[in-house]
């Protein structure tokens, strides 16, 4: 696909640039600011060509209303601190604000839109609603650059639409992502160590039948884990269980046994008898067991130090190493043990390290871990898993077509 050095002249031009300002909040601090970093490069670079940048992002999920609590105002602040120059933050998304303060920009300014998901026809499943939309966005530029990794895998009109409106390129930040991802399912250097964590196996099915393909070893971790526990023949007290899926968990523990492949599950936990997740409590004391020998009244909710080991061994053995989910309820102090520890094995590891997005970027980056640690940190989970699944993404698809 063509990458934003691939476009002619900038100077004076009208820049539109989708970015992926999707960060925590709390209230109106911004807790990880690590994908307002992630756009830097390609905004530094527009900005130094002398374009005029207007920017389109989301935060959140509004449903197509406005809502000031998903105001794109601290992104807006953040991201002008970090680069170094005022950002005006238009006080909608299409309207006579948004108008205005495009028409007003000088070469190598930047306005944010307010949140795309404000509009009802952004996320619309009628093409014609999201084309119209895209046709407003489309008057507010004269290129399109698509730099939001992270909302790829949606047919959104400010992330598919416009791309077939205007000459269309990809920024520094999706053009690096797919590299990456590139690396991991075509070229990895082996032997190639998946770890996978997150709560419902059903979010990963597709990703574990890939990776099964390419991957020599796959670590199980978090609360999927117990599925494949039940599936090994152990119970699992009540701790989370996607009961439809034990038989595909079986099937695939013969599949990589038969591939002489291996997947890798706790052989100890850290168990309570239950959580307050809003309230970040643990009910009762936490013990470690046996993953064989889970009291019935208890719940599995971190891996245990055996595991810990075992699973840094298998990392510290690896030359690429891919990790997408917490392998515990990391956001609990009790129950973090087994997240820092699979972070720290890869952060020593001598391998291509990558950690896949969402819940696994905050975790580190809670934990005190610095992005240079690692290869690579996606700035788009559910992207790169569905990547990671075969499928095709429309907002890659749209820059290939374009050209």
């Amino acid at each position: 696909m063509k990458s934003v050095d691939d476009l002619p002249d900038l100077r004076g031009k009208r820049v539109l640039i989708r970015c992926d300002f999707n960060v925590p909040l709390d209230g109106e601090t911004i807790t990880d600011d690590g994908r307002i970093k992630a756009a830097l490069p390609t905004l530094t670079k527009l900005r130094n060509d002398g374009a005029k940048i207007v920017v389109m992002a989301h935060l959140g999920r509004p449903k197509g209303e406005v809502n000031p609590k998903y105001s794109l105002a601290p992104v807006a602040k953040r991201l002008g601190e970090l680069i170094g120059a005022p950002v005006t933050l238009a006080a909608d998304v299409v309207g006579d604000s948004a108008q205005a303060a495009v028409a007003a920009l000088a070469d190598g300014e930047i306005v944010l839109l307010e949140n795309v998901r404000y509009e009802p026809a952004e996320e619309s499943k009628d093409e014609a609603e999201r084309a119209a939309l895209a046709a407003k966005y489309a008057a507010l530029g004269d290129v399109f650059v698509s730099d939001g990794f992270g909302v790829v895998h949606r047919k959104q009109a400010s992330v598919y639409d416009v791309a077939t409106l205007l000459p269309s390129a990809a920024g520094y930040l999706v053009a690096k992502e797919v590299e990456v991802l590139k690396k991991l399912t075509v070229t990895p250097e082996r032997p190639y160590v998946v770890v996978l964590g997150g709560a419902k196996v059903a979010d990963k099915l597709a990703v574990i039948e890939n990776l099964l393909k390419v991957a020599d070893t796959l670590i199980i971790g978090g609360g999927m884990a117990y599925t494949f526990i039940k599936a090994s023949g152990h119970e699992i007290g009540t701790s989370l269980l996607d009961a439809e899926k034990i038989d595909t968990c079986t099937a695939y523990l013969a599949e990589a046994a038969a591939a002489g492949k291996q997947i890798l599950l706790p052989v100890d936990v850290r168990v309570a008898a239950g959580m307050d997740f809003g309230a970040r409590t643990v009910d009762g004391p936490v013990t470690v067991v046996s993953a064989d020998a889970i009291p019935a009244d208890q719940m599995g909710l971190d891996v245990g130090p055996e595991t810990e080991k075992l699973f840094a061994e298998a990392i510290g053995s690896a030359k690429t190493v891919f990790w997408n989910g917490p392998v515990g309820v990391s956001e609990i102090p009790e129950f973090a043990s087994g997240t820092t520890a699979v972070a720290t094995a890869l952060a020593h590891a001598d391998a291509f390290t990558v950690v896949g997005g969402g819940d696994s970027a905050a975790a580190v980056r809670t934990l005190g871990f610095a992005d240079e640690a690692f290869g690579h940190i996606s700035t788009g989970g559910g992207a790169s898993l569905e990547y990671l699944e075969g499928k095709e993404l429309p907002g890659l698809a749209v820059l290939e077509e374009e050209n």
